[in-house]
C-alpha cells in the first residue's frame, strides 16, 4: 500500500477501470480435503526466479535480500549453498561471533540480536528445512525464522504456511551485540553463501491451493441488500462526506457489486443526511446456491478496501437438517483448522470482525453434524448441506469513524527533509490548511475529536510508510505544556482499538512485550515512541483522549527516520541497500566501547577503555630499543625508521580508542602500517653489510611494496608473513652480494664429480666454512633471543581477536620491536663503515688469493 490511503486508491482503481468492488466473493470448489471431492489436477508454473551467487561475508557483515510473493502464488522454494556445514546439535559449542545463520522476516528485515532474550528465542527454535509440515509455520508477526549454515538447505513453504507480500532474507556472519561495534581489526575467514529462489503459481484462475488441485470458481451475489437496521438504499443516498481525510477529495463513488456489473453512483452534498453516516453493503447468496458435503470445506475471500467499522458473516436456510457451520477467518492468507484468526458457529450467530485490516481476508466454511459433535466415534455423515450466506460490511461514509461515526480521522502527508541523512528520511502532518509544511509539528488540540455526550474521544492519524524502506523506523512524540492525558495506539492496515491493537503507549505504560517497539524518556508532559523497521504500507495512529481538552496545548510529531536515537550519540548511522536494490534499510556502527542495536550496549568498561588505551599507544615505547642502537651504531636512516614507527603507531591507536586524532583516521593508519611493515623489513636489510648503492636499491623497492600492502589491505593476516617474506629475500639477496663481491664462495669444477667420497669431502668443507662464517658474523645468543622474540609476535598477532585484540596487540608491538633490537645487536659488523671487527678482517685478508695480494 503506497499511496497515504488505501481508499483513495481504490477509488482511482475503481474509476478508471469500472472493475472494483466493495467486496468480493470466490467460492474455491474441490478443496482436496478428507470425503474426496473431485478435482482436476494442476502443474504449478514459474512466475519469478531470484539467483544470488557467490555473496561474500566476512566476519561480522550482514545484509538483506528482499523476495516478492504475488498474491496468486502457490508456492516458493528456497535454495541456499553455503562453505560451512553447522549441524543444529553442536549450535551451544559455537561463539556467537563466529556463528552463520539465514533468518527470514515476514514485512521487515530480521534483527535476530536486537536483544539477548529474543536472539535465544531463535536459536533454540530453528527453522526446520525441508518440504512443507503442518509444523512448519512462519507466518507470526514481528518473529523471525532461522537456520544455522549448511552445505546444501531447501526450504518449500506454500500458499497456506506464508502470508503473500513482502518477505526479507538475512544473511549474518556472527551475531551479537559486537555485531555493530566499530572493529579495531577484522580477521577472520569470509563466509560463502548462494541462493535461488523460484515462486509458483497456477497455470490459470480455475486452479488454486499450494498443490493446484483446488478448482475455483468466481460467482456473483444474487442481488445486494441493505441491512434493515440502517436502512438506507446505497444508491439513492446522498450524503455530504467531509474533507477531513482528503480535502481535494469533494466527492465520492459508492460501488457496489449488482449480479455481473459494476454500478457507480456519485455521491453529492445533502442537508438531510443521517445522523449516524453509515453505510452496510450486504450480499447474500440464495438458498441451494451454496452445498458442502459433510467434512468438506468452501474457500472464499473478502477484500476489504476502504476503512470499515466491522464486517460480519451469517448463515441461514438450512432446512430440516441443521448442521453446524463452521466459519474460520485468516488474513491475507488461507485458513486451518488450527490456524486462523477468527472462527466460530454461523449457523446461528454471525461472525463479527471489528475494525478489520484493509486488505484481503479469507473465509473457509465447513459443515459439521451436531451428532456427530456429541459423538465422536460415529461414522460420519455425508449427506451435501445447502445454505444461503450472507456477508455485511459496516463503514462510515463522511470521512470518520468509531461510535456515530463521530471520530475524526485525518491522513498525513509526508514532507522530505532538506539534505537527508539516510533515504526516505521525512516527517508527516496533516493534509489540512491548519498545519505548515515547514514545521515538522503540528499542534494537535486543533484536530481532536468532540463529542458531547462521551468523555473519551478518539482521533486517528493514518500515515504510508513508502515502498523501499522497511528498513526505517516511525519516531512519534507527544509534548505537552501540561500533564499528558493521552493514551496512543498504532496498527498496521486498519483502526485500533482498546481490544485491537499492534503497539500501545501512554504516559505510564506500553506494549513493551514487542522488541520492535521502544518507549523511552517519557514523563508527565513528554512521550517518546519508535516502531523500528516498520512495515511498508499504510499505518494508523490512534489518539485516545478525554473530550475537554480546551485548557491544554499539545505538539504531536510523526517521522521517519534512520537509526534509534541517533545510535544514543555513541555510533554513527549509515544506510545501505538489500541485494535486490529495491529496500533501504539503516543501521548504527557504535564507537569502540559500544554496540547492539543502537550502541545502547555498553561492551567496554570507562575504565577499561582507560587500560585499553594505555597499553596500546604506551607498548609503542619498545620502538626506543631498535632506535637507540642505530643512533649509536650512527644508523641515521634507520634511526628515523624506527623512531618515526613508534610515533605513527602511537598516533595511530590514540586515535583508533577515541583519545585524539591528529590526522585522519586512513592517514593514519596506512603510516602505521607501512612504516611498521618497513621496519621489519628494514632490519632484515640491514643485517646485509651491503654497499650504500645496493642498500638504497633494495629500500626503494621495499618502499613501493609495502606501500601497495597497507593501502590495499593493511589488517589483512597474511601481511606479517608477506612481510617477513620480503625481508628474508632482502637479507638473501643482501648476503649474496656481500660474499660474491667478498669471493667468499668456494669456486666448484663445472664438471660432475662422480666419486662420492669426494663430493661428500666438498660438502663438508663448505658447511664448516659457513658455520665459521656465521660464527665470525653473529652473536648467537642474540640471534636466538631474536628469533623467540619474532615468534612470540607471530603468536601475538595470530591470537588477536576482537575482544582480546587489545592485550595482544600491545604484545605484538613489545615483540616486534624487541626482535629488531636483538637481531641488530647480534651482528658483529659496523654497519655505519662496513669494516668487519679486527680478527674478522684479519680473516678476510689471509683468504684473499696470493695473486691479489701481490697486486696489492
Amino acid at each position: 500500500m503506497r499511496a497515504p490511503m488505501a481508499a483513495a486508491r481504490w477509488r482511482r482503481a475503481a474509476a478508471a477501470a469500472a472493475a472494483a468492488a466493495a467486496a468480493v466473493l470466490v467460492l474455491v470448489m474441490g478443496a482436496g480435503l478428507p470425503a474426496g471431492c473431485a478435482a482436476q489436477e494442476g502443474e504449478e508454473v514459474v512466475v519469478a526466479s531470484y539467483g544470488q551467487g557467490r555473496l561474500w561475508l566476512k566476519p561480522y557483515d550482514w545484509t538483506y535480500l528482499r523476495v516478492e510473493l504475488p498474491p496468486s502464488f502457490s508456492s516458493v522454494t528456497m535454495d541456499f549453498e553455503t562453505d560451512m556445514d553447522i549441524q543444529r546439535e553442536h549450535m551451544k559449542g559455537i561463539p556467537r561471533s563466529e556463528l552463520a545463520i539465514i533468518c527470514l522476516m515476514n514485512s521487515n528485515p530480521p534483527i535476530p540480536d536486537i536483544s539477548e532474550s529474543y536472539l535465544d528465542s531463535l536459536l533454540s527454535n530453528f527453522l526446520p528445512s525441508g518440504p512443507f509440515g503442518n509444523g512448519n509455520i512462519i507466518n507470526q508477526s514481528n518473529l523471525a525464522q532461522c537456520l544455522p549454515f549448511q552445505k546444501n538447505i531447501t526450504v518449500v513453504r506454500t500458499n497456506d504456511q506464508i502470508s503473500p507480500g513482502v518477505w526479507y532474507i538475512g544473511y549474518f556472519h556472527g551475531i551479537g551485540p559486537a555485531r555493530t561495534q566499530s572493529k579495531m581489526i577484522s580477521r577472520g575467514k569470509a563466509r560463502l553463501v548462494s541462493t535461488h529462489i523460484t515462486v509458483r503459481e497456477c497455470p490459470t484462475s480455475a486452479f488454486w491451493g499450494p498443490y493446484c488441485n483446488q478448482t475455483v470458481e468466481m460467482i456473483g451475489c444474487s442481488q445486494p441488500s441493505i441491512d434493515n437496521n440502517n436502512s438506507r438504499n446505497l444508491l439513492d443516498l446522498n450524503i455530504e462526506r467531509r474533507n477531513s481525510w482528503y480535502p481535494r477529495e469533494h466527492n465520492r463513488r459508492i460501488n457496489i457489486l449488482s449480479q455481473s456489473q459494476l454500478v457507480e453512483k456519485e455521491v453529492g452534498s445533502n442537508v438531510t443526511a443521517l445522523a449516524r453516516m453509515e453505510n452496510s453493503v450486504t450480499c447474500s447468496i440464495s438458498n441451494n446456491s451454496l452445498c458442502v458435503r459433510q467434512g468438506d470445506m468452501k474457500f472464499y475471500f473478502l477484500d476489504v478496501v476502504d476503512l470499515a467499522l466491522q464486517f460480519e458473516i451469517t448463515a441461514a436456510n438450512f432446512g430440516v437438517i441443521e448442521p453446524s457451520l463452521i466459519c474460520y477467518l485468516r488474513y491475507n492468507a488461507f485458513p486451518q483448522r488450527d490456524l486462523h484468526d477468527y472462527s466460530g458457529d454461523i449457523s446461528h450467530d454471525p461472525l463479527v470482525v471489528k475494525l478489520p485490516n484493509i486488505g484481503r481476508w479469507y473465509i473457509a466454511i465447513e459443515t459439521v453434524n451436531k451428532t456427530q459433535m456429541n459423538n465422536t466415534a460415529s461414522k460420519p455423515v455425508l449427506d451435501t448441506m445447502c445454505f444461503s450466506l450472507k456477508w455485511q460490511l459496516t463503514g462510515c461514509l463522511n470521512g470518520k469513524t468509531g461510535t456515530n461515526c463521530s471520530w475524526e480521522v485525518y491522513g498525513l502527508q509526508r514532507v522530505p527533509r532538506r539534505s537527508p541523512s539516510i533515504p526516505f528520511e521525512s516527517y508527516y502532518i496533516p493534509s489540512d490548511e491548519r498545519a505548515s509544511l515547514e514545521d515538522s509539528h503540528f499542534y494537535l488540540e486543533q484536530f481532536l475529536s468532540n463529542s458531547s455526550h462521551e468523555q473519551i474521544a478518539w482521533t486517528y492519524f493514518f500515515l504510508d510508510v513508502p515502498r523501499g524502506s522497511a528498513g526505517a523506523l516511525i519516531h512519534v512524540q507527544l509534548k505537552s505544556d501540561k500533564e499528558l492525558n493521552y493514551e496512543l495506539y498504532s496498527k498496521y492496515g486498519g483502526l485500533p482499538s482498546n481490544d485491537i491493537w499492534d503497539y500501545y503507549a501512554s504516559r505510564t505504560s506500553s506494549s513493551n512485550s514487542s522488541v520492535f517497539f521502544s518507549l523511552q524518556n517519557s514523563t508527565n508532559s513528554d512521550m517518546d515512541l519508535s516502531i523500528f523497521y516498520a512495515k511498508e504500507g499504510t499505518w494508523c495512529f490512534g489518539v485516545k483522549h478525554p473530550t475537554d481538552t480546551a485548557n491544554s496545548q499539545t505538539y504531536m510529531s510523526v517521522s521517519l527516520q534512520g537509526c534509534h536515537r541517533n545510535c544514543n550519540q555513541k555510533g554513527v548511522c549509515h544506510s545501505s541497500v538489500d541485494e535486490s536494490g529495491l529496500t533501504f534499510y539503516s543501521f548504527c556502527t557504535c564507537d569502540r566501547d559500544h554496540g547492539g542495536f543502537d550502541c545502547s550496549d555498553e561492551l567496554v568498561s570507562p575504565n577499561g577503555h582507560i587500560w585499553q588505551s594505555v597499553f596500546l599507544i604506551a607498548s609503542n615505547a619498545a620502538a626506543i630499543l631498535p632506535a637507540f642502537w642505530a643512533l649509536r651504531q650512527k644508523a641515521f636512516a634507520e634511526w628515523i625508521l624506527y623512531t618515526s614507527s613508534g610515533i605513527s603507531s602511537a598516533l595511530y591507536h590514540s586515535c583508533d580508542v577515541g583519545t585524539w586524532c591528529i590526522l585522519s583516521f586512513r592517514v593514519l593508519q596506512f603510516l602505521d602500517f607501512w612504516l611498521s611493515f618497513m621496519a621489519v623489513v628494514g632490519t632484515f636489510i640491514c643485517m646485509a653489510t651491503i654497499d650504500e648503492a645496493s642498500k638504497r636499491a633494495m629500500h626503494t623497492a621495499v618502499f613501493i611494496l609495502t606501500a601497495l600492502l597497507a593501502a590495499t589491505g593493511a589488517t589483512r593476516s597474511a601481511n606479517i608473513g608477506i612481510v617477513i617474506a620480503i625481508g628474508s629475500l632482502g637479507l638473501l639477496m643482501g648476503w649474496l652480494l656481500e660474499f660474491s663481491t667478498a669471493r667468499r664462495f668456494i669456486c666448484w669444477p663445472w664438471q660432475i664429480n662422480l666419486s662420492m667420497p669426494q663430493s661428500w669431502a666438498n660438502f663438508g668443507t663448505l658447511f664448516r666454512n659457513t658455520l665459521e662464517v656465521l660464527n665470525k658474523r653473529f652473536r648467537w645468543i642474540f640471534l636466538l633471543l631474536g628469533f623467540i622474540t619474532l615468534s612470540f609476535a607471530a603468536t601475538s598477532w595470530k591470537l588477536e581477536s576482537n575482544s582480546n585484540y587489545w592485550i595482544w596487540h600491545s604484545m605484538w608491538h613489545i615483540t616486534i620491536y624487541t626482535s629488531s633490537f636483538f637481531f641488530l645487536c647480534s651482528m658483529r659488523v659496523n654497519s655505519r663503515n662496513r669494516s668487519p671487527e679486527s680478527n674478522y678482517e684479519l680473516t678476510r685478508q689471509d683468504s684473499l688469493p696470493r695473486s691479489e695480494q701481490r697486486e696489492t
